[in-house]
């Protein structure tokens, strides 16, 4: 499908040459005789780079063939991450640099979404939040549980997250996967 410059609205999908692109900034410059200049930041589904880019008149782009499974998490070695779609029992193996930082936030047997283009996986679409098991972290001295105060936790997949000073070793907590910030501690 073809898209025209002005429909490069924020979270677009499109490619160009060959590449899929999320549009993340869209801004568009109305210039005389009906002519326009769009600009774009956009970012690559396949490696993650930003880039700005220009576009003008009446150009056209394609619409990128994105699609997401619900998959399943199984396990990783030291370079590929493997998943499995539970309805297919398909597996798709994920090299470790396109999972990324997200590796801390997975635990086995988690259901998250994997994107395709062009029927390979090229993104891991982490959810918002995760709960994590804290495996260690410092006991605050007697009178020191303050809120304000953050200590350092070790997590089950061996992240270590800055936590309020009344989270203890055993509990479990909820992290924000985009900036691997504690939100708050789960009730079991």
């Amino acid at each position: 499908m073809a898209l025209n410059i002005t429909d490069l609205k924020k979270g677009t999908l499109f490619q160009l040459e060959g590449v899929p692109y999320r549009v993340v900034e869209y801004s568009q410059k109305v210039m005389g005789r009906g002519g326009s200049i769009v600009n774009v930041r956009i970012k690559s589904l396949i490696d993650g780079k930003v880039l700005e880019k220009t576009f003008k008149g009446n150009e056209q782009l394609d619409s990128a063939d994105v699609t997401n499974q619900s998959v399943q998490y199984l396990y990783n070695d030291d370079s590929t991450f493997f998943f499995m779609n539970e309805e297919t029992f398909e597996q798709f193996e994920v090299a470790k640099d396109l999972v990324g930082e997200g590796a801390g936030y997975l635990k086995e047997g988690d259901r998250l979404q994997l994107q395709f283009f062009d029927g390979r996986p090229i993104n891991v679409e982490l959810p918002k939040n995760v709960p994590l098991m804290v495996t260690y972290t410092e006991n605050v001295v007697k009178g020191d549980t303050t809120s304000s105060v953050l200590k350092d936790a070790t997590l089950e997949t061996g992240i270590t997250v800055k936590v309020p000073a009344f989270i203890k070793q055993g509990d479990v907590i909820s992290v924000d996967t985009t900036t691997g910030a504690y939100r708050e501690r789960v009730k079991e």
